[in-house]
């Protein structure tokens, strides 16, 4: 009876710990759980396309996180997502001619803002805009496009 109480707890504890990782797993997938960036300095960028970008998506440079998405809004007179960010205060030597583009990451496609500094003399500074941006590849609108092209070319075909 004793063995039998014994084996209870244990199994109770494994299945409490199985639930804990998991609740740890989804947190880190969902970038939930990582703190945001304190201090620092606000840079701008536009893009015509962010696709699945949210606020608190990771900025990196290198592969190294630099700061983070604060916010994304839509802009009407252009016609274009105004995403601004956070990046971190001891990342502050970054060239005014620096380009952001949109990546996809990981096995879910987490996507994230990839900063490629340029050659310029003078830094951004906070509340400075990126001209030079990417947007983000959007799998559905090339498969279109491949698909019109296809049926295309078995149209001159003929």
């Amino acid at each position: 009876m004793m063995g039998t109480r014994t084996i209870e707890i244990m199994v109770g504890v494994f299945v409490a710990a199985g639930i804990a990782a998991l609740f740890v797993l989804a947190l880190k997938v969902s970038n939930f759980g990582q703190t945001s960036v304190r201090g620092g300095y606000q840079l701008t960028a536009k893009f015509e396309n962010i696709g699945g970008l949210r606020a608190q998506s990771p900025v990196s440079a290198a592969g190294v996180r630099v700061g983070q998405v604060t916010s994304i809004v839509y802009d009407q007179k252009d016609y274009e997502a105004l995403v601004t960010m956070t990046i971190a205060p001891n990342f502050n030597r970054f060239p005014s001619d620096t380009s952001a583009s949109i990546y996809t990451s990981g096995l879910l496609g987490e996507q994230y803002i990839g900063l490629e500094p340029g050659g310029a003399e003078d830094f951004l500074k906070n509340g400075d805009y990126i001209q030079l941006t990417q947007s983000a590849l959007v799998i559905e609108q090339l498969i279109g496009k491949f698909l019109v092209s296809m049926s295309e070319g078995k149209d001159a075909q003929r």
